[in-house]
């Protein structure tokens, strides 16, 4: 079967288009073009609306009031809500926990990315973190890298371990990086007491992301960089960035565009509450309560992931002034380029998935579309 969106407002990482359309074939965009469209089997009319590509999340950890790490019928739902909100790709973000059962996580994901294409593989956020910067992570459960043990955590994802956060200053850290990088899983630098220096030095062994920007490791002092300073540094290496007006400032996100342009990463780093309501929830191990949309540890100010959705990250960008190509290619091209994937995901071109989402002029969802397929 075939299918025509056509009279819509295209934006994706090369910019806006008007009178739009793009005809889908088994599940792939094979040709694009502006004004007369061709025949298909099912015509859509995208009434000047925006179009762009499927959002992709690298980080999150629940939403609609499930948790990812509840068992296949909690990450369903979660992901269903996620899916309603333009994110037609997602990973699977765990916190610190024990050992096996972080093995037996990754192999339930495992399973459900083998299951549901939608699904990119898995996020370990942790064990390997700072104490002192670990955030909403059980201190408990948090430890040394040892490259034997990164090697069963690999072996139990069955090539489905996308990236893995870690604090580079941890003793073998580097040897982790070593394994993780020739295993192909994306390292990413977060939850860190890490220096300038530190952080450098694990770029050149291989890292290329950095979990949730500012958040959870040293800002920036005139005397002392710190890690985003090195990121911002390093073409080779892209930023997460929570953009939910809590996170960072707006005027912070706004400088990390400038600084790294076509290197932000836009995340949730949603819990469970995303998409919900306030009230009580777990992450984890751990006790949350969500006020007014704010997730904390219980009995304390620590920020323990967010209420965001991927569209709502898109309107706040735009308040912000951030340009909304700039903005969508931070929730699409560039996520798609971390994991590898950015010849199949992340614009609207021959050849690509038909992932797309249909937002009106205040950038409010109105249809999602994953491989060509309604949502």
């Amino acid at each position: 079967m075939s299918t025509v969106v056509h009279s819509a407002r295209k934006l994706d990482a090369d910019g806006q288009v008007d009178d739009f359309w793009m005809l889908v074939e088994s599940g792939v965009i094979v040709a694009t073009g502006t004004g007369a469209h061709p025949v298909a089997d099912e015509l859509v009319d995208a009434g000047g609306q925006w179009l762009t590509p499927g959002f992709l999340d690298l980080h999150g950890h629940g939403g609609g009031g499930h948790a990812f790490d509840n068992g296949a019928d909690e990450v369903a739902a979660a992901l269903a809500t996620h899916r309603a909100h333009g994110t037609t790709r997602s990973v699977i973000s765990l916190v610190a926990n024990p050992l096996a059962s972080l093995g037996e996580s990754l192999e339930a994901v495992a399973e459900l990315a083998a299951a549901d294409p939608l699904v990119l593989g898995s996020h370990l956020e942790g064990p390997f973190l700072a104490a002192e910067r670990r955030g909403a992570h059980n201190l408990e459960f948090l430890r040394d890298p040892d490259p034997l043990e990164v090697e069963e955590l690999i072996t139990a994802a069955r090539g489905t371990l996308r990236q893995i956060t870690l604090a580079p200053e941890l003793p073998n850290a580097g040897e982790a990086i070593d394994v993780l990088v020739e295993a192909g899983v994306v390292v990413a630098v977060g939850h860190t007491e890490a220096s300038f220096e530190q952080t450098r030095a694990a770029f050149d062994r291989g890292a290329r992301l950095v979990t949730h920007a500012f958040n959870a490791m040293p800002g920036i002092h005139h005397r002392s960089p710190g890690p985003v300073v090195a990121a911002f540094e390093d073409e080779r290496v892209v930023l997460e960035l929570v953009l939910d007006g809590v996170h960072v400032h707006p005027d912070v996100a706004a400088l990390a565009f400038t600084a790294a342009p076509g290197r932000i990463a836009l995340v949730t780093d949603a819990m469970a509450a995303a998409g919900s309501v306030d009230g009580d929830y777990r992450l984890g191990s751990l006790n949350v309560t969500v006020r007014e949309g704010l997730a904390v540890l219980s009995g304390t100010d620590t920020i323990a992931g967010s209420t965001l959705t991927q569209d709502a990250a898109l309107r706040c960008a735009v308040r912000t002034g951030i340009p909304p190509a700039a903005a969508v290619e931070a929730l699409t091209r560039t996520p798609a380029r971390v994991l590898g994937l950015e010849k199949r995901f992340g614009m609207l071109v021959p050849g690509f998935a038909a992932d797309a989402v249909l937002l009106d002029h205040e950038w409010h969802v109105s249809a999602v579309y994953a491989d060509g397929r309604r949502l």
